[in-house]
C-alpha cells in the first residue's frame, strides 16, 4: 500500500500549485464581482494540460489516471474554489461524450474542450426533478433524422457561459422514468436555446441559470450511446466527479487551515502569540484530522475507479462529507481570525458561501446516505 504520489504525479501538482497561486489566487474575490470566469484563462488552462486530462490522446487528453485527474483538481481548487469547476465539468463530460458520442462527434468537441477553446455544462436537472433526476419532462421527440427538445433545465452550473450541453431528455414515456431517458450533445447557440441566470449567494462567476428549449432541432448523430440509456451514462459519470467534487471543496478548507496556521504565529493578544492558545489550536487540529481523513478518502474512490473496481458508495462519501466539512472548517478559520476574518478583505465569507452550494447540488446529503445504505445493506 503506497499512499505517496510517483514522481510524474509530484511534478505534475508542483506546476499546478504554482500556477494557482500565482494566477489563480489573487483573482479570486475579483472573478466573483465579474460574475464570469476569463476565456483567456480557460484557454491558459487548456494549453497547460489541466482539462481533461484523463481523456485519451485521440480526444485531446494526455491519458493520465483518476487520481492525476484529482490532484490536479485540487491544487487549482487551493487558488479559487470556481475556477476548480472548469476541469470537474470537462471531466465528468468528456468522459461521457468520450464513451459515448460517435467518434468523429467526439474529436470534434474534445479538442476544443480540452484547449480551453470551448466550455462544456451538463444539463440534468429540471423544476420538476431535483434529488429525482429520473422524473425528467424535457422531451425529445423524433423528428426525421433527428430530434426536436422542448423544455426546460434548471439550477445549471455555467448555464450562460457554456459553450456546448450534454443534455438529458425523455426519448420514452414518463412512466418509463430512467429507463426513458436519452443524452445529447447539443450547442448552445442552436436555434430556439434561451438562457436565464438566478442571484445566488455563492459561486457567482460560475453562474446557475435555466436553459429553455424551444423546438431546438438536434441531429440523431448528436445522440450519446443508445437511446434510453442516458440516466445509466450520468449515473456512471457521478461516481467520479463526485470524488473530484470532495478535493475541490477540501482543497479550499486546507487552504484556510494553512492561512490560519500561519495567523496564529503572526498575532499577539495577552502578550503571547495565538498559537499558545488551545482554545484556537485545538479545534483546527480537530479540522485538520478531518480534512486529512476525508481527502484520504477522495484518492480512495479514485484508486478504486483507476483500478475498475466499484466505487459507488465511496464517491458518495466523499459529496457528502467534502462540502460539509469544507463549510464547517472554513468558518472554523473565519472564527479564529476574529473581527478581521469577518470582513471581505479576507476570503472567508466567500469561500463559505461557494462551498455551500455543493451540499446541494451534484446530489443531496440526503441522497448520498441513501446509496451508501444501499451498498452497505446486504443483498
Amino acid at each position: 500500500m503506497n499512499f505517496g504520489f510517483n514522481e510524474h504525479q509530484t511534478a505534475i501538482r508542483d506546476s499546478v500549485a504554482r500556477f494557482s497561486a500565482d494566477v489563480l489566487m489573487p483573482g479570486y474575490r475579483r472573478r466573483e464581482r465579474e460574475g464570469c470566469i476569463e476565456r483567456s484563462l480557460i484557454e491558459q488552462m487548456g494549453g497547460m494540460g489541466l482539462l481533461g486530462g484523463e481523456l485519451p490522446e485521440a480526444f485531446g487528453g494526455s491519458g493520465l489516471d483518476c487520481v492525476t485527474a484529482g490532484i490536479i483538481i485540487e491544487e487549482i481548487s487551493r487558488g479559487d474554489f470556481n475556477v476548480g469547476y472548469i476541469p470537474l465539468l470537462a471531466a465528468l463530460n468528456g468522459q461521457i461524450i468520450a464513451q459515448h458520442a460517435a467518434p468523429e462527434l467526439a474529436r470534434e468537441w474534445l479538442g476544443e474542450i480540452t484547449a480551453g477553446r470551448k466550455v462544456v455544462c451538463i444539463a440534468l436537472t429540471e423544476p420538476s426533478g431535483g434529488s429525482d433526476a429520473a422524473n425528467l419532462r424535457l422531451k425529445a421527440e423524433h423528428n426525421g433524422d433527428g430530434y426536436i427538445l422542448n423544455g426546460e433545465k434548471t439550477s445549471i452550473s455555467m448555464a450562460d457561459q457554456a459553450d456546448v450541453a450534454v443534455v438529458f431528455a425523455r426519448t420514452g414515456t414518463q412512466e418509463s422514468r430512467a429507463n426513458g431517458i436519452s443524452a445529447f450533445l447539443v450547442p448552445m447557440d442552436s436555434p430556439g436555446i434561451s438562457t436565464t441566470r438566478f442571484d445566488d449567494a455563492g459561486q457567482r462567476c460560475i453562474g446557475r441559470g435555466s436553459i429553455f428549449f424551444d423546438n431546438v432541432r438536434v441531429p440523431a448523430s448528436h445522440r450519446l450511446g443508445e437511446e434510453g440509456q442516458g440516466f445509466k451514462q450520468v449515473m456512471q459519470g457521478f461516481d467520479y466527479s463526485r470524488a473530484l467534487i470532495g478535493l475541490q471543496c477540501l482543497a479550499t478548507a486546507q487552504q484556510s487551515l494553512d492561512e490560519t496556521w500561519q495567523w496564529l504565529t503572526e498575532r499577539d493578544a495577552f502578550g503571547q502569540k495565538l498559537s499558545a492558545f488551545q482554545g484556537l489550536t485545538h479545534p483546527l487540529a480537530e479540522y485538520q484530522t478531518y480534512v486529512q481523513a476525508a481527502r484520504l478518502q477522495c484518492y480512495y474512490a479514485l484508486w478504486l475507479k483507476d483500478s475498475g473496481q466499484r466505487h459507488n458508495a465511496e464517491a458518495a462519501m466523499n459529496k457528502w462529507w467534502g462540502p460539509k466539512l469544507a463549510f464547517d472548517v472554513v468558518k472554523q478559520c473565519m472564527l479564529a481570525h476574529g473581527h478581521t476574518g469577518w470582513g471581505e478583505d479576507l476570503p472567508f465569507s466567500q469561500r463559505m458561501r461557494d462551498v455551500l452550494g455543493l451540499q446541494i447540488g451534484d446530489g443531496t446529503a440526503q441522497i448520498m446516505k441513501n446509496i451508501i445504505a444501499r451498498e452497505c445493506i446486504p443483498r
